[in-house]
């Protein structure tokens, strides 16, 4: 295992915390209080805690193996990325979770069913699977950081703040499971099946998770309310074609994470966010704080 796709990947691990921004934040955070919107991003969140450390343990289990010093650093900071934001997902969960959002359950479950596939599944089998969801992330951290209609569509500052940050890193680390997959020998059979199995569930996946919170929201029977939202969420950026073809180029024969060149979109959101006058420097968590 002797190979990284670029040995001057920089993958940093930033230890912040989001819980006072996310103290007071309102049900329906989302911009105009949009219902569909606040619903899907509490459940994207509600899946990531137990799915990143997933992809940890899937990745760690091949990290005694490589002998490439670049992507054995890689990994390390996709390990630190990942727990991070697994943990700022899972204070984000709570916050939600006492308004009235069905996040904790959803947590168990995804725990559960991660599980589940962990023990009926070879470790190749689940680094495939974490190959295959960090092209999903990565997809719609790219659009996240390219599209302003998005990052206005989380509303809450908190919100918004939290997941641009996770689309940076994201987007830092896109590449480090595909590396370890192709360097351990993983086929490319696996790799595109997985994908086409990961593809569907997912988003039958979301789309349950939704549905369920929504039917748990009084505001969801109010007269309008959800057709109203629905019109707003067919017209979101989300929806269109681009994306969907962009998730559906994984499984090109000579695909690559790469073939998205996103090097200058990272370089501006580093700046932005953790630079001289970054407007999430307050946000890192010192050595001082860390250790009081």
């Amino acid at each position: 295992m002797t190979q990284t796709s670029n040995p001057d990947r920089l993958v940093p691990t930033r230890r912040m915390t989001f819980a006072e921004s996310l103290q007071d934040l309102p049900k329906h955070f989302a911009a105009d209080g949009d219902l569909i919107a606040s619903h899907l991003t509490a459940a994207l969140s509600a899946v990531f805690p137990d799915g990143e450390d997933y992809f940890v343990r899937s990745v760690r289990h091949y990290r005694d193996q490589i002998t490439d010093p670049d992507l054995k650093r890689q990994v390390s900071g996709f390990i630190g990325q990942e727990a991070t934001h697994g943990r700022e997902h899972r204070v984000f969960n709570d916050r939600l979770d006492a308004l009235g959002y069905p996040t904790k359950t959803f947590e168990r479950l995804t725990k559960k069913g991660l599980a589940i596939r962990e023990r009926l599944a070879p470790p190749m089998a689940n680094l495939a699977a974490t190959a295959a969801l960090e092209h999903f992330t990565a997809t719609l951290a790219e659009l996240v950081l390219t599209n302003e209609e998005i990052r206005r569509l989380f509303g809450a500052d908190a919100v918004r703040d939290l997941f641009v940050w996770h689309a940076l890193e994201e987007s830092e680390h896109k590449a480090v499971a595909f590396d370890v997959y192709k360097a351990a020998g993983g086929s490319e059979r696996m790799r595109v099946w997985t994908m086409n199995f990961m593809r569907f569930g997912f988003v039958v996946g979301m789309s349950f998770q939704v549905l369920v919170s929504l039917l748990g929201d009084r505001e969801t029977y109010r007269r309008g309310a959800l057709r109203r939202s629905w019109r707003n969420f067919r017209r979101s950026p989300i929806m269109r074609r681009q994306v969907w073809e962009q998730l559906r180029d994984y499984n090109r024969s000579d695909f690559h994470p790469d073939d998205s060149n996103t090097d200058e979109l990272v370089e501006l959101w580093r700046t932005e966010l953790f630079g001289e006058s970054g407007t999430l420097n307050d946000k890192i968590v010192t050595k001082a704080a860390a250790a009081a």
